[in-house]
């Protein structure tokens, strides 16, 4: 009880935004996560690359921030990695149209 009590009170707790933010925020990983079943074609290189952009700035600032905000430090690197992902599906992608297309040129 004492250490529910703790978590509770705690300048990351339940009732502080240090909590709240983080725990809204997991919604960008998931739904990242999600698109990864989608085609590579479906990607929209300009949203990933703004996204891995703002989870690395969100990154360092979880982390500078007093109280460090570890829960938001975690949903950020996961946000990070997965859209890595996507976007080296869409690089791979790229490579195989452009190859494709190579190809088809050189048949003619």
């Amino acid at each position: 009880m004492n250490t529910l009590r703790a978590f509770w009170n705690s300048p990351i707790g339940p009732k502080t935004t240090h909590f709240w933010g983080p725990t809204f925020n997991w919604s960008l990983p998931l739904a990242a996560a999600m698109d990864t079943k989608k085609p590579p074609e479906a990607i929209s290189v300009n949203m990933t690359a703004v996204m891995c952009i703002y989870s690395a700035l969100f990154m360092r600032f979880a982390w500078v921030v007093r109280p460090r905000n570890l829960h938001l430090f975690a949903c950020h690197v996961s946000n990070e990695t997965v859209q890595l992902y996507q976007l080296s599906r869409w690089i791979r992608a790229q490579r195989g149209y452009d190859q494709k297309k190579e190809e088809a040129a050189g048949e003619e």
